[in-house]
């Protein structure tokens, strides 16, 4: 288009929002960096972070469980116990 007045206004119709797209890759990076935030949390801390405790949290794909366990080692006495399940 150069530098022809229709150039904006055309750019604006042909955006593409992309914001909603999800893919196993972008979901898999989402999951580490959470992952990454609930050891942060926990360490940050001061409780002890065993191979086992890291080990699970770092090969958890749900966001959405790595989000409760992050809000979990917020208040958890031992690092254990961001799992739940005890």
């Amino acid at each position: 288009m150069g530098n022809r007045p229709a150039k904006h206004p055309w750019r604006n119709l042909v955006a593409v929002d992309l914001s909603f797209y999800k893919s196993y890759i972008s979901d898999e990076l989402r999951a580490q960096s959470r992952a990454e935030d609930v050891l942060l949390v926990l360490e940050q801390r001061g409780l002890a972070v065993s191979d086992e405790v890291r080990g699970r949290v770092t090969e958890c794909a749900d966001p959405d469980l790595l989000r409760q366990w992050l809000t979990r080692a917020v208040t958890v006495p031992e690092a254990e116990a961001i799992f739940g399940d005890g």
